[in-house]
């Protein structure tokens, strides 16, 4: 049996410190020991996209990543997201275009299409599937999720979406 090995990083902007196992992947050290569950595990193979939160600004799969490779890191996860109201315009298109079905799949889609709007501004249609690509879902077709992405981006363009507070 291995030691637990201490672990200090930010979570959601709260400092945390865990002793954690060698081998624990991120996601289930979110989901079991803090119980932040908008964080799921799918595939835990990095092909899915369910498991994604950010480390230090960009999105990593929470299932690929060790906890103790988090060690000094920001970590956000989509709770942390929701609450700073950071993507409550992307909620709002999602819920407008009915962009969600079962929901697995949402949480870690946000993600991405928070991501790619910091980085893209106005991204195209093709450039939105793209970022999606590392994104499975089997309820929706896409479509829906790219045209709130896209309504998004315009409405983050032009200074219609909400900013957080």
């Amino acid at each position: 049996m291995t030691r637990p090995i201490a672990i200090m990083l930010t979570i959601n902007a709260e400092p945390v410190t865990a002793m954690v196992e060698s081998r624990l992947s991120l996601a289930d050290f979110l989901r079991h020991q803090l119980r932040l569950t908008g964080t799921h595990v799918g595939c835990e193979t990095g092909s899915c996209g369910a498991c994604l939160v950010m480390q230090d600004g960009r999105v990593i799969h929470g299932c690929l990543t060790l906890a103790v490779q988090a060690d000094g890191s920001a970590i956000q996860t989509i709770e942390g997201l929701s609450e700073s109201g950071a993507i409550a315009d992307l909620q709002a298109a999602f819920h407008e275009r009915n962009a969600l079905q079962c929901g697995f799949c949402t949480p870690g889609v946000l993600m991405t299409a928070q991501e790619l709007l910091q980085l893209e501004g106005v991204p195209s249609r093709e450039e939105i599937r793209d970022a999606l690509s590392g994104n499975y879902c089997r309820c929706t077709g896409y479509q829906a999720i790219v045209d709130s992405i896209e309504t998004t981006a315009q409405r983050r363009a032009v200074g219609e979406a909400e900013q957080p507070a």
